[in-house]
């Protein structure tokens, strides 16, 4: 059997993650099973025991490599208030609630992650931890928070912005479901200070 090189496994095991993720997100994690995600990623159900073994393996990784995207994220926005200003307006967009596959992995597999195995709620907290721990560092350093404090308005600014997602996406009314974009970055707005967008949405 032709072996194949180092990189191409990874760029392999990347797709795998990639394309899981945006099912997982859409699907759920129940409703994705491993022949499907498999497909979706382009290749047989046999290959995928060349890179997990079981598919709690995968969503643990697929877990942290999304919580790694949102981390990122928060790393490349511009300097000050303003970038986590649009940071909000991003996350709690129209666009962002009618995107699930391509959206916040917290705000589409909350519910299944508190379900799983200790490997995939580890694989979460570790992702969460460093994703509260880059937006306090902005805010103690655009904003002149103490760490505490700082860390505080972190977690409070992701509860709003996920609870608030996740209430805009599961109400059928469009207008109540503006409302509820607009009245949740109006909350997440207040938690990082003056500034940053007043009450726009």
């Amino acid at each position: 059997m032709p072996r194949y090189p180092s990189e191409h496994k990874l760029q392999t095991r990347r797709r795998i993650l990639e394309a899981a993720g945006r099912r997982m997100k859409s699907d759920g994690i129940d409703g994705s099973g491993v022949a499907v995600l498999m497909s979706d990623a382009g290749l047989t159900n046999g290959a995928f025991y060349s890179h997990f073994d079981t598919k709690s393996d995968l969503v643990a990784a697929v877990v942290a490599q999304q919580m790694d995207t949102y981390v990122a994220m928060v790393e490349s926005l511009p300097p000050g208030p303003a970038g986590l200003d649009a940071y909000i307006g991003a996350y709690l967009s129209p666009e962002h609630r009618d995107d699930l596959a391509g959206g916040c992995p917290s705000a589409a597999l909350l519910d299944e992650i508190g379900r799983c195995d200790d490997g995939v709620r580890e694989a979460y907290d570790d992702g969460l931890q460093r994703f509260l721990a880059t937006v306090a560092a902005r805010l103690s350093g655009d904003l002149g928070l103490e760490p505490d404090l700082a860390r505080t308005r972190a977690v409070g600014l992701y509860t709003v912005l996920v609870a608030t997602l996740q209430l805009a996406r599961a109400v059928a009314d469009p207008a109540q479901s503006q409302q509820i974009l607009e009245a949740g970055a109006a909350n997440a707005r207040a938690l990082i200070g003056p500034g940053t967008g007043g009450g726009r949405s």
